[in-house]
């Protein structure tokens, strides 16, 4: 965090943009500020995109002083810039060039316990702030003339960004009763920033989790995804189980917890190694920022590294409906793979997220995360190789990425010896990619010409000639070339009785 005096504030404000809201505001003798994330994150030194302007009307001649102001900068901007009003929320949103800003009239709330949509009619900037869901939100800069640059800060904000320190600006029951969805917010910002929750407004979160269940399923997932793209997104999902949330919103997730004991021999706690797994994903993938935020490439790289990330967490998913003991192995987790696999869908429906390749990427990946163990575990061969390299297509490199983060054992010598294998594993990833031309390969010859060539319509003897020149190519029988792949083609046809068609 930096300490910003007057002019370091006034320097941040000086914006053409700042400029015309402050002149306009002025023309219609209306109050405004800029308030919440973008205040917050411009003291933590953090890029935002996220402005949000207050607007009040002392003298209550303004009806909805928010729009109020947009439409008069909307007039003065022409056509260039673009406003979205929404009168029953008394905002509006406007876009110009690459800003986007939005107003909204300065307002205090009343809720209904069984809504999270409040009741609001107009208020003084103190009510406003009032209703904020963090003090560290609730920070508004003045941009009316006479005191522009201005820190309006009633709860000690500033103070709780030096600390560190999440907390609400009032009674932090009322403020998650009224609105459950900043529970979690308030474990995502603690997550994002790495701050720690006041020990009152954490009590909060344990005492009225059971109001989330009035949350819709996007929302909570929508923060989730926020904690996964968090620098170390371990620290949300250890406070959601500590304060009693996530057995509520993810209890497939909470079945991992734990250590069994049975005749002297326990397994790993699995919700724990599973935080750490997606940790070093985390910390695999953390570059992705650098690329810039608000451009096409970014929202790429971003929207890629989620699901990564979700595929970390979910990769061990199975393991409790796998989980047998055996007396000489001990405990076992055999096709937990398999079984996360199956799940999947299931969760990602309940929790409203994507039923599409971005699903299919995730499953994929937690159903073959345990391919590159098994070959690191024992001799490397070629054929190996190119039956995962062949399986995973473009997504080897995410695999081997999750693999590699996967090995999370306290035997320094055990842990040495898998990454040494991993080493093993790229290096002829590598190797028979270039020589083999495997990932995403289509064999030489097709069904097509298979029934062309032998006179066949669709049939079981198709799939099974095509399964003899797959398996040949992948286990190094025979080059992926053709002439190979027609003779290999002749002779299992021969064991069918099948004899190819002459002109």
């Amino acid at each position: 965090m930096k300490i910003l005096t007057h002019d370091d504030i006034l320097k941040q404000l000086d914006h053409p943009f700042f400029r015309l809201i402050s002149d306009t505001a002025e023309e219609l003798a209306l109050d405004c500020y800029v308030i919440g994330g973008w205040v917050r994150d411009l003291y933590l030194e953090r890029p935002s995109s996220d402005i949000d302007i207050v607007v009040v009307d002392e003298t209550k001649q303004t009806k909805r002083p928010g729009i109020a102001l947009a439409e008069a900068l909307r007039h003065k901007l022409g056509k260039k810039a673009h406003i979205a009003i929404y009168k029953n929320f008394g905002t509006a949103q406007l876009k110009h060039k690459s800003l986007e800003i939005e107003f909204v009239g300065a307002r205090k709330e009343s809720y209904d316990r069984n809504s999270r949509k409040p009741v609001t009619e107009d208020g003084t900037l103190e009510e406003d702030q009032n209703r904020r869901d963090f003090t560290i939100n609730a920070m508004a800069l003045c941009l009316n003339k006479g005191r522009f640059g201005e820190l309006v800060d009633p709860f000690d904000g500033l103070a709780d960004m030096e600390d560190r320190t999440i907390a609400t600006p009032l009674d932090p029951d009322i403020t998650f009763s009224d609105d459950p969805l900043r529970m979690m917010r308030c474990i995502r910002f603690a997550t994002q920033l790495g701050f720690h929750i006041e020990e009152e407004t954490f009590e909060a979160l344990s005492r009225n989790k059971e109001r989330i269940k009035i949350i819709s399923a996007e929302r909570i997932a929508d923060e989730l995804n926020k904690i996964l793209l968090s620098p170390t997104p371990s620290k949300g999902f250890v406070e959601l189980e500590r304060c009693g949330l996530l057995p509520l919103i993810f209890p497939e997730l909470t079945l991992l917890q734990g250590v069994e004991t049975k005749d002297g021999k326990a397994h790993k706690d699995n919700f724990y190694h599973t935080l750490e797994v997606l940790d070093n994903v985390a910390k695999s993938t953390a570059d992705f920022n650098s690329i810039g935020e608000g451009n096409g490439t970014w929202d790429s790289a971003k929207d890629h590294v989620l699901w990564l990330r979700w595929a970390a967490l979910l990769h061990d998913i199975g393991k409790p409906k796998s989980k047998r003991f055996d007396p000489i192995q001990g405990w076992t987790f055999h096709n937990h793979n398999d079984i996360g696999e199956k799940m999947i869908p299931t969760i990602f429906r309940k929790m409203k997220l994507p039923m599409n390749e971005k699903m299919k990427f995730v499953q994929k990946l937690v159903q073959m995360h345990m391919r590159p163990i098994a070959i690191a575990d024992s001799e490397v061969t070629d054929s190996a190789v190119r039956r995962l390299l062949f399986d995973a297509g473009d997504d080897i490199d995410d695999l081997m990425l999750l693999c590699t983060a996967d090995i999370t054992s306290k035997n320094d010598l055990k842990k040495k010896k898998f990454a040494d294998n991993y080493i093993t594993v790229r290096t002829k990833l590598v190797e028979i990619e270039e020589k083999d031309r495997i990932r995403n390969f289509q064999p030489p010859i097709s069904g097509e010409d298979i029934m062309e060539m032998f006179g066949l319509q669709p049939s079981k003897e198709v799939g099974i000639l095509k399964a003899a020149i797959k398996d040949a190519i992948l286990d190094g029988k025979i080059p992926n070339e053709y002439e190979p792949a027609e003779q290999l083609l002749i002779e299992e046809a021969k064991k069918l009785g099948l004899n190819m068609i002459t002109n």
